[in-house]
């Protein structure tokens, strides 16, 4: 991996989850230690890090501006617990989509380490970037408008390309979910991109960490006869699972 792909992959760990470990990059980079360090300590230089002890972190002159509106990324292990569960559901040579959202952006993370032969059809810019660092993996980016807070496009075109397919699996980064309303959503531009989605691939898995189990967003837009599973971190009880079970979801 040449520097300057080190330094977009840092920048995409730093704003998912606002810090970095320097012996957790060598892992997720294949690079040393002392390559790790190196970068960080370059990338303190211009500005792009905070170099502290054991790893690094965002200057405060980007916290502002980091990805996906700004946002702080929480429950950071629930979501890569969930996208390592979500792997078992991707088979070699298939089709699957993905939408915008971080958590599947660190599904994509994931999938770089463990896939070649796959397509990968997306309006997640942010999943994109990533992807790339993988070049077996055949990866589509769905055009239309663009969200540069969000890193995705979305609109008419977006949704239009996005009915042109027919994937073996989406895989739906949602807002919220509870027993009463079912999926809810907050980004009303992300809203149209999941609804295609869920109608036109063969097998749909919402992807979410647990503490978005029993929650409401602002706009209801999916059932849960529209969701073929629902894969979470191992933070949901047996009991919880049966309860959702009653209404006919299936949470693994």
């Amino acid at each position: 991996m040449l520097y300057t792909e080190r330094v977009e992959f840092i920048l995409q760990q730093l704003q998912l989850g606002a810090n970095v470990k320097v012996g957790e990059l060598a892992e997720l980079m294949g690079v040393s230690l002392d390559t790790v360090r190196r970068d960080l300590k370059s990338m303190e230089q211009s500005g792009l890090a905070k170099y502290v002890r054991g790893g690094a972190c965002l200057p405060e002159t980007m916290t502002s501006i980091s990805h996906f509106s700004g946002r702080e990324v929480v429950h950071i292990e629930g979501k890569r617990q969930a996208a390592v569960k979500a792997l078992r559901y991707i088979r070699p040579g298939s089709v699957i989509a993905l939408n915008s959202g971080t958590t599947n952006t660190v599904l994509a993370q994931e999938i770089i380490k463990r896939f070649s032969d796959l397509t990968v059809v997306t309006n997640n810019l942010a999943a994109a970037i990533v992807l790339m660092q993988n070049p077996a993996i055949h990866t589509i980016v769905v055009g239309g408008e663009l969200d540069g807070m969000e890193r995705s496009t979305f609109g008419h075109t977006c949704e239009s390309e996005f009915a042109r397919y027919t994937p073996d699996c989406a895989f739906l980064s949602i807002n919220a979910v509870d027993a009463v309303m079912g999926y809810t959503e907050f980004r009303f531009s992300e809203i149209g991109v999941i609804q295609v989605l869920a109608r036109q691939a063969k097998q749909v898995i919402a992807l979410m960490d647990s503490s978005k189990l029993g929650r409401r967003s602002k706009k209801q837009i999916l059932d849960f006869s529209q969701v073929d599973i629902l894969v979470m971190d191992d933070n949901v009880s047996e009991e919880t699972k049966k309860k959702y079970a009653a209404n006919g979801m299936k949470i693994v």
